[in-house]
């Protein structure tokens, strides 16, 4: 029986994150999208949560263009389909207000989805209508919570002053955060350490590192754009070779990356308990996903009373 995510939080959770079928995909061409995502899930039971993200573009004046139907509609059927929890994106800084993002949550929870990462802005600069995210967290954390729900939140570790961030969202009611993209162990290895110090005597939230497949030059500016940090020396690793072993290159360098960082995490004997999310970034990666999936169910512990 598939853990709770409560469950999963505690012991090394792995996400997976499908791309919902775009607006513009006929009702068969998304039915197929949807099956392939049950398929994987049925050949990797390790999975415990799946993770949708809200494909959305911003003109320069921040106002959002969405690329998916509602991602909450998806979500419902891969739960339904799948039997595993799911987890819903939402941009709060395109929402109207405060009280348009209460509205959202309490529909969110009534159609039967209760986890949620709560996602800022993409330019500080901008004016946005809708809460930051700490204020989101305290609107939407009660109001999932009466449903044994979770907020989430994303951690960026490049950026300047992240785990201040991540203390004041986990006061707020964050339970989890998942990464950006990691191509290195740097960063997210100093965040976690200045995130755990600064907790102090407040719980911490699982921190959930985030890798996915990239095979040429434009997956490498893509995920640049999504705002991953991707090092030079990474990106000659993964792109000088034979193209046929792309995938096997990107596995290893995940499972480099978070070899590093959960070594320095029991090194320094961290509290904040780590876990993998995987994304499938396009379409045609679905595979290179699965790869990737197949490749941290062997390297993770196993769950505490799994079968077997």
């Amino acid at each position: 029986m598939p853990r709770s995510l409560a469950e999963a939080l505690r012991a090394h959770p792995l996400f997976f994150a499908p791309v919902p079928p775009p607006s513009r995909a006929s009702p068969h061409r998304a039915a197929e999208r949807i099956e392939e995502v049950v398929r994987l899930i049925e050949r990797i039971p390790r999975i415990d949560a799946v993770d949708i993200p809200e494909l959305v573009d911003e003109n320069h004046e921040g106002r959002p263009r969405y690329r998916t139907d509602d991602p909450r509609r998806y979500a419902r059927t891969i739960a339904d389909r799948s039997g595993r929890e799911v987890i819903v994106n939402k941009v709060v800084a395109h929402l109207e207000s405060s009280e348009a993002l209460g509205a959202w949550a309490r529909e969110t929870v009534g159609i039967g989805v209760r986890n949620t990462v709560l996602v800022g802005g993409t330019s500080r600069f901008i004016p946005y209508p809708g809460p930051p995210v700490a204020e989101a967290n305290r609107i939407v954390h009660p109001i999932v919570a009466g449903s044994n729900g979770h907020v989430g939140n994303i951690a960026i570790p490049q950026r300047r002053g992240e785990a201040h961030r991540m203390v004041s969202k986990t006061r707020a009611g964050a339970t989890f955060f998942t990464t950006q993209l990691l191509f290195s162990a740097d960063a997210v290895g100093e965040m976690l350490t200045a995130y755990d110090r600064l907790c102090g005597e407040t719980p911490v939230a699982a921190v959930v590192l985030s890798f996915a497949p990239v095979a040429d030059e434009r997956d490498i500016e893509f995920v640049r754009w999504l705002g991953a940090d991707v090092p030079e020396e990474a990106e000659r690793r993964l792109l000088n070779g034979d193209d046929g072993v792309a995938a096997e290159r990107c596995v290893e360098l995940a499972t480099e990356v978070w070899d590093a960082v959960s070594r320095r995490a029991a090194e320094e004997r961290l509290r904040v308990p780590l876990g993998i999310n995987i994304e499938q970034v396009s379409a045609q990666h679905l595979d290179g996903a699965r790869e990737m999936l197949a490749a941290f169910v062997r390297r993770l512990p196993k769950p505490p009373n799994a079968p077997g």
